[in-house]
């Protein structure tokens, strides 16, 4: 016809998965998806990894050095750096919900900046934990 017609918008009736997996999500939507995964896997692990771990930590000095001497496996302190990565991320991010839920950056540009800030401590506090962890220092 002529070209000033408006393009069509495309119609997603009967989405797939390559589809979903080709979306590119601003950074504030990213930093939602994790607090979701983070808090879901300190919910899940906080009855069978956590709490049983913390219960053998405080019941006497044998029992506490038989579980330092279980984490001393790389496999174990890659499992608890995840958790450390989880807690750290809900914590930013639930800071961040908070400041949002009082009204504070909800434009665009702050929500982004805030978004990028969580990604930012979350991950430095977790490399300094990570580093102890790991016996750097």
């Amino acid at each position: 016809m002529s070209d000033t017609a408006p393009k069509q918008r495309p119609q997603y009736r009967n989405i797939s998965v390559p589809q979903i997996l080709s979306y590119r999500l601003p950074l504030a939507a990213k930093a939602s998806i994790l607090h979701r995964v983070s808090g879901a896997l300190l919910f899940l692990c906080l009855p069978l990894v956590i709490l049983p771990l913390f219960a053998l930590s405080v019941s006497s000095p044998e029992s506490f050095a038989s579980l330092r001497s279980y984490v001393d496996n790389p496999f174990c302190k890659l499992i608890v750096l995840a958790l450390i990565w989880g807690y750290m991320h809900h914590f930013c991010a639930g800071i961040r919900y908070l400041c949002l839920d009082l009204q504070m950056g909800n434009d665009k540009h702050s929500a982004k900046k805030s978004a990028t800030a969580v990604f930012a401590v979350s991950l430095v506090l977790t490399a300094i934990f990570g580093l102890k962890l790991f016996g750097v220092w």
